[in-house]
Order: C-alpha cells, then structure tokens, then sequence
C-alpha cells in the first residue's frame, strides 16, 4: 500500500477525521488532504508525527516510514541481543517475584518468551507440542489438545481470548474454529473475565493482569506482554501455594 493509502487507513480505523488527525499532528486539515491525496509529499518528521499523533504502535511507525519512502526509526532487536539485557533481567525478576502464582511473556503474536515454574500448573496435561516457548499460548488456550477440556467456563474465556486477536486474523480465524459458537453476552460476568479451570489441586479461579514496557523504543521490547494471573478466591491462592510447596 502506498503511504496515502497506508495514512488513511490508519486514520479511519483510529475514528478520527482529517480535521482532528490535523490538530493532533500540528499541522492544517488542508495539509492533510494533500498528504491523503498524494498532492503533498511529507517529511520524515511529519510522518513521525502523523504516526505519534494515531498512536500507532513502533512496528506500524516503522511501516509507515517505509510507504512514505524513508528508513525505519525504531530497531527491532533479538532478545539475545546484549542491548536487551537489562530488560532480559526485569522480565526474569517479575516471572520469579509473582511466584506462586503464574506469569508469562509473549511476543506480539502470542508465541511464549519464558514463564515462571507455576505456570506449568496450567499447562498440565495438555499436548506437549502446544507447550513450551515459541509455541503459541492462545491456541494452547483453546485448542481441544490444550487447555480447553479443563476450562470449565470456556465460552466466556473464549470471547476473551478471541477479542485480543484483532491484530492476528489467521489465528483468531482458526481459534474460532476450536469453541462453541459464542452467543452474545446476556449478563455480566463481574468486574473482569475470571478463568475456571481444573487441576490436580481442585478448580482454580483466575484473573489475569497483562503489563508492557510503555517506554519501549525498540520493536521486539515494546511488542512483549507479560501476563500475570491472579488468584480470584481464597481457595485458589491456597491451591497455588500448595502446588509451588510440593514442586
């Protein structure tokens, strides 16, 4: 897609209008028009702008620099690159301190990082080619060799997963495949979308809390989720608790 194309598809799918994307960027509805028509060529500082202005995320800016004819400003490095190190250490620092309930990472496709030990709680008993890094969570989630026989509220836990996967339409495509047809909602659920799965430990009740580097300026940083589960009840901290004693 060439940069007019690419600019304002991105407006529109962030509802603004050229007039509001104009007064966030600092720049006239006119401009703007120009830019979207192909009549005016923007600067690389304006398409920095433009992209700052959609809150795009650093992959998306990347692209747009490339339609608009210019290098990428953001690096995407490996995790093994030295320049991640310090990151490499919170992530391990989080994954062990949120000990004895489970946590894990994944990249900006779903595919795991690393977990902490308690997470295997979870992932017990399901198909080992759907566990381990590299291997996806969500479909280990809703696949029938996964995690979907235990999930006692699967429907609901479903809707959640699937509503994450805008960004991801092959896989929530296939994912969609795996679960009941999901009717709409009659009611509330509470005030988050627990998680009732079963284990050797009896049916744990789970929220989950997802925490990013806000101030990421490297893509493969800024794309990394680290998800926390929480304990919904007392009977599911003390099931956590015993299973982290006996391992």
């Amino acid at each position: 897609m060439d940069f007019p194309g690419a600019l304002r598809e991105r407006r529109i799918r962030s509802h603004l209008s050229q007039l509001d994307l104009a007064l966030r960027a600092g720049t006239t509805q006119r401009h703007l028009s120009f830019i979207e028509s192909g009549r005016s060529v923007p600067g690389r500082n304006m398409v920095l702008r433009l992209a700052d202005s959609l809150e795009l995320p650093l992959r998306e800016r990347n692209d747009l620099l490339l339609a608009a004819g210019y290098a990428p400003a953001y690096p995407e490095s490996s995790l093994d690159d030295p320049v991640l190190a310090p990151a490499r250490t919170a992530i391990d620092h989080i994954l062990r301190g949120h000990l004895p309930y489970p946590a894990l990472v994944v990249d900006g496709g779903g595919d795991l990082i690393a977990a902490n030990t308690a997470f295997g709680l979870i992932t017990k008993g399901a198909a080992a080619e759907l566990v381990g890094p590299g291997r996806n969570v969500y479909r280990l989630a809703l696949h029938p060799e996964g995690l979907a026989p235990r999930i006692r509220n699967l429907a609901e836990w479903a809707r959640h997963i699937l509503a994450r996967l805008g960004h991801l339409a092959e896989l929530r495509a296939e994912l969609s495949g795996y679960v009941p047809e999901l009717e709409s909602s009659a009611g509330q659920f509470g005030f988050a979308v627990p998680l009732h799965l079963e284990s050797s430990y009896g049916e744990l009740r789970l929220m989950t809390t997802v925490t990013t580097f806000a101030t990421a300026v490297d893509v493969t940083l800024a794309e990394l989720k680290l998800e926390a589960f929480l304990p919904a009840d007392p009977a599911t901290a003390a099931a956590l608790s015993a299973a982290a004693g006996s391992s």
